[in-house]
């Protein structure tokens, strides 16, 4: 069960006393952020009469955007409330509960429980608040894509062999099965593989491949044979359908295949891929795709994930789409890169879009030349600022599911600061201001 409602868990007399900068940008925030409509939506994913009470949806959700305002674990985000006051005005919660409010691992199952749709409530609320107080305006779009890079390390053939022994040892383990290969003989090998030459790797390819063959087929019949619960088999036979896939692209490796679809690159991160962007350095990296659309003033309107490396041709369409649906209309521009450009992304574009730039000056008119190129060369510094300084760098959840989630939260995060950013510098009207119940009208 869950309480669809909150209630302020400082008094007056404690926030005057301990809150003595107004002016503090989580005071600022608590204020915009609209808690109760997000409880509310929140509710459907709580059974209503069975169970006990939860914790306070209004502190889970306070964290959860705390954690990537501020780019912390969950661990360090528990702690910090703790210790500050601001943060502790910010999740709403009182001095007698302090010490023991929540676990960290309480966040984790709150993310697996709410998944990408609970934590796109959060985000599209968040975001509405902003534009229907006219913070975020959508007369033009910016549109780029970039890899959101998973937590692995660089991946090589002979690694994700040898991982592959431990991954079957851990099935072995919980279900009591003896190991059925020299763990010795293996250990060696792979101690003699980190002391090898690069030009040997081929050769200890093939040596470990033949050992995780053998081992493959007794553990393809001790999974076929197991007899265990039904979410035990389920994660059983999830692996074995992993390691036909690796023993499939080894095959193709040791064949002379340069190019492998759906390459394998990680055993904790099946749906990683390599990806190229046409950069120097890094030449390839590991992940998923991020497409993203930015307005002019560099607010994050449309995020989405992709398996592999989708055509950026392909994708303009639904991304134009997605942008007018989150907006309420298209915009008068779009700008885009030569990776977009294409006769159909021409022709699919509506009238009500007067300027169309995909990547060549031409595009346009010779009076709209200077603003569309000014545009694309913002688009980059606000990927570059979403990669390197508001966590869009690399995913620390698993999985395109960890992806989705993790991008939304750092989507509510990236365009709250963009909104602190522009409250400080008065960029923002009166009437918004007082919309968002920042400033009282005269």
């Amino acid at each position: 069960m869950i309480l669809s409602h909150f209630e302020e868990a400082c008094t007056q007399e404690w926030v005057d006393t301990q809150i003595t900068n107004l002016a503090h940008e989580l005071v600022v925030l608590r204020q915009v952020i609209p808690w109760q409509t997000i409880i509310m939506r929140l509710g459907q994913f709580y059974d209503h009469t069975n169970g006990r009470l939860g914790k306070s949806l209004r502190t889970m959700v306070a964290l959860l955007i705390l954690a990537r305002l501020r780019q912390l674990s969950d661990q360090e985000v528990v702690q910090q409330v703790k210790e500050n006051r601001y943060y502790q005005y910010f999740c709403n919660v009182s001095d007698g509960a302090l010490a023991t409010f929540v676990h960290p691992s309480v966040l984790c199952r709150i993310r697996q429980r709410f998944g990408p749709p609970g934590i796109a409530i959060i985000e599209t609320e968040v975001f509405e608040r902003l534009r229907r107080a006219g913070v975020i305006q959508g007369e033009t779009l910016l549109m780029d894509s970039t890899v959101l890079e998973s937590s692995i390390v660089y991946p090589h053939d002979v690694r994700l062999l040898y991982k592959a022994f431990g991954k079957m040892a851990q099935v072995a383990q919980r279900h009591a099965i003896p190991l059925w290969w020299n763990q010795a003989h293996l250990k060696k090998r792979w101690r003699a593989f980190g002391l090898a030459k690069k030009g040997e790797r081929l050769a200890y390819l093939a040596e470990f491949f033949l050992l995780f063959m053998s081992a493959l087929e007794s553990f393809r019949a001790h999974v076929t044979a197991l007899k265990a619960a039904k979410h035990a088999k389920e994660q059983a036979h999830g692996l074995l359908d992993v390691l036909t896939v690796l023993e499939n692209q080894t095959r193709q490796k040791l064949a002379g295949v340069r190019h492998i679809e759906h390459r394998l690159v990680s055993l904790d991160e099946v749906e990683a891929r390599p990806i190229k962007k046409g950069k120097t350095h890094p030449a390839c990296e590991f992940g998923t795709t991020l497409q993203l659309t930015f307005n002019r003033q560099g607010f994050l309107i449309t995020t989405e994930n992709f398996i592999g490396q989708p055509n950026d041709k392909t994708l303009y369409g639904g991304t134009l789409q997605q942008f007018k649906a989150r907006m309420g209309g298209y915009p008068t521009t779009v700008v885009t890169d030569l990776g977009f450009r294409s006769p159909e992304n021409f022709k699919q574009t509506p009238e009500a879009v007067t300027q169309v730039f995909l990547g060549r000056s031409d595009d346009v008119s010779e009076m709209h030349q200077e603003r569309c190129c000014t545009a694309r060369s913002a688009t980059e510094g606000f990927i570059a600022v979403a990669k390197h300084l508001r966590g869009f760098g690399c995913s620390l959840y698993r999985g395109l599911r960890g992806d989705q989630i993790w991008t939304l939260l750092n989507q509510t995060a990236y365009n709250l600061k963009k909104f602190l950013q522009r409250y400080w510098q008065e960029e923002l009207e009166e009437k918004s201001l007082q919309r968002l119940g920042l400033l009282t009208a005269v």
